[in-house]
């Protein structure tokens, strides 16, 4: 099989289903985003000194994430007729129960965070930034499609830019690093 099909050369793309939309569709710029948002999450996991437990969430997120693109990547209609995996309340929990663990070693914030002091952490505020960014694309696809089914889809994207902020504070703490703060 050719990974090349020259189907897109003018512009459009296939959605799960069939149906064609141009390759600057408000469905393609959610899901274009959540994918790249994995591939941040992918080179997070990948850094020196993040550690096995933390590189298995990272994992389970990255899953999540091909499912919520497989679910942005369909039309409403055709999400049970495909048998599309969607986020769950579950993946919501799960990064809640995580935010949770990590906080309990974690001093509260009294000042605002600077990114960066270990490659590590600099890439967990990428993925988190370029989460923000996920989420704003999928309100878009929201009001520009008249979708309601994407609220747990919403709340897991705004739930996983507050893992990924926290996971960058965890990264620091674990690794000793001071976080740098706005002055």
């Amino acid at each position: 099989m050719k990974i090349y099909t020259k189907t897109g050369d003018k512009g459009t793309t296939s959605l799960v289903g069939g149906s064609r939309v141009a390759k600057d569709d408000p469905r393609l710029e959610a899901y274009g985003t959540v994918d790249e948002l994995n591939s941040f999450i992918g080179l997070l996991s990948d850094a020196d000194r993040v550690s096995d437990p933390l590189k298995t969430e990272l994992k389970h997120i990255q899953n999540t994430l091909f499912n919520l693109g497989s679910q942005l990547a369909s039309l409403p209609e055709d999400i049970e007729k495909y048998r599309i995996p969607v986020v769950t309340q579950a993946d919501i929990e799960a990064l809640e129960t995580s935010i949770d663990r990590m906080q309990e070693s974690l001093v509260p914030l009294k000042k605002f965070i600077l990114p960066g002091g270990h490659p590590s952490v600099s890439l967990a505020h990428v993925a988190r930034s370029v989460c923000r960014r996920a989420e704003r694309r999928t309100v878009t696809l929201c009001h520009a499609e008249g979708e309601a089914g994407l609220d747990t889809a919403l709340r897991y994207l705004n739930r996983l830019s507050d893992y990924l902020f926290v996971a960058a504070r965890f990264l620091a703490h674990e690794q000793g690093i001071p976080e740098r703060f706005w002055e």
